[in-house]
């Protein structure tokens, strides 16, 4: 009897996604400890065109670019499930494919994170004696704990994201935004090192997935963290996520019953409801990550409550409810309408 060929799951190749796709595998394996399951890497556009753009950002990449080419091999039959940060993948997905399963959510929320006043001082100690890299003297620090409300008039915060950027505006419009772009590790460095850089936002999932993590003091801790930098969370209701952020989704030829079964244990409920609201709402907005929408959505007994913010008349505009858990596209359309119509 032929050996049944393995399940092959397509991912990119940045850290980020391979660490996601691991995560991915290693349930599947547990799940079906009878099946074999491969891993397959491959480039989209949007890596390409990100690597191109680091020494001249020319503003957000549409999320598609970086879906693509793993659709592509859905479809060729070259891969059976493509694993994608569920906010990357747009809500409108070629024919023939679907949307098979998310896994549970991690932390849903964003990461501001800046350089250690102490630190810097240590370190500004440490070069009236050792030899020292010009332009680190001017790098600015503060303290553990600051929030976006505790940053100085006038700092310089990094970031991609046209969420966060329309949200941090609307808390402190004398914020000068700049884009910002590379890996988590190269914008890490990138923060560390640039005086001209105060602050950056990051997806906490993204960096827990990637194994940094806070620690009691605030310090910012990894194998690949530059020294002397400080993270805190931002509240959901302070800086309200991307639709789908913190989720992994699994992306699949509609109708592949083998695969769909595995999708089946796959599939964590109250995050694909609590998602699906969540792309309901972006959906009926017209939007995507690279616009200024936001929304998230939780399960609470059998409720589903959402907030969501948009960018309406020039203005965010932000609106609330709640819902039956098993409606959650009704609730998405409903607070689009709501937030359309202001």
């Amino acid at each position: 009897m032929a050996k049944e060929r393995p399940i092959i799951l397509a991912t990119r190749g940045s850290a980020l996604a391979l660490a996601q796709t691991h995560f991915i595998l290693d349930q599947c394996r547990a799940a079906f400890p009878r099946l074999s399951f491969e891993i397959k890497i491959i480039k989209t556009t949007g890596d390409k065109l990100q690597t191109a753009s680091l020494a001249n950002p020319q503003g957000n990449l549409p999320k598609g670019l970086f879906t693509k080419e793993l659709e592509v091999a859905l479809v060729k039959g070259q891969a059976d499930m493509a694993v994608h940060s569920l906010k990357d993948l747009p809500v409108d997905l070629p024919p023939g494919l679907a949307l098979g399963a998310v896994s549970k959510r991690a932390d849903p929320r964003d990461v501001l994170i800046y350089r250690d006043a102490e630190w810097l001082k240590a370190q500004a100690a440490r070069a009236q004696v050792e030899e020292w890299s010009p332009g680190h003297a001017e790098r600015r620090g503060f303290l553990p704990g600051t929030g976006l409300a505790g940053l100085p008039p006038g700092i310089t915060l990094a970031t991609s994201s046209a969420r966060r950027q329309a949200q941090v505006k609307a808390r402190r419009p004398d914020i000068k935004l700049v884009e910002i772009r590379g890996n988590v590790v190269t914008r890490l460095e990138k923060l560390a090192n640039r005086p001209e850089l105060d602050a950056m936002i990051l997806a906490a999932a993204g960096l827990e997935r990637l194994h940094f993590h806070i620690d009691a003091h605030g310090r910012l801790l990894g194998d690949a963290v530059p020294d002397g930098l400080l993270a805190i969370k931002l509240d959901v209701s302070e800086m309200v996520p991307c639709p789908g952020q913190a989720a992994i989704g699994i992306e699949i030829r509609a109708g592949d019953e083998r695969v769909q079964a595995i999708c089946q244990r796959l599939n964590h409920y109250n995050t694909w409801q609590a998602v699906t609201a969540e792309r309901a709402f972006l959906k009926a907005m017209g939007g995507g990550c690279h616009s200024a929408v936001a929304a998230y959505a939780e399960a609470q007994g059998e409720r589903l409550y959402m907030q969501a913010v948009a960018e309406v008349g020039g203005k965010m505009q932000r609106v609330e409810a709640r819902h039956p858990l098993s409606e959650p596209q009704t609730l998405g359309q409903l607070l689009a309408a709501e937030l359309s119509g202001k």
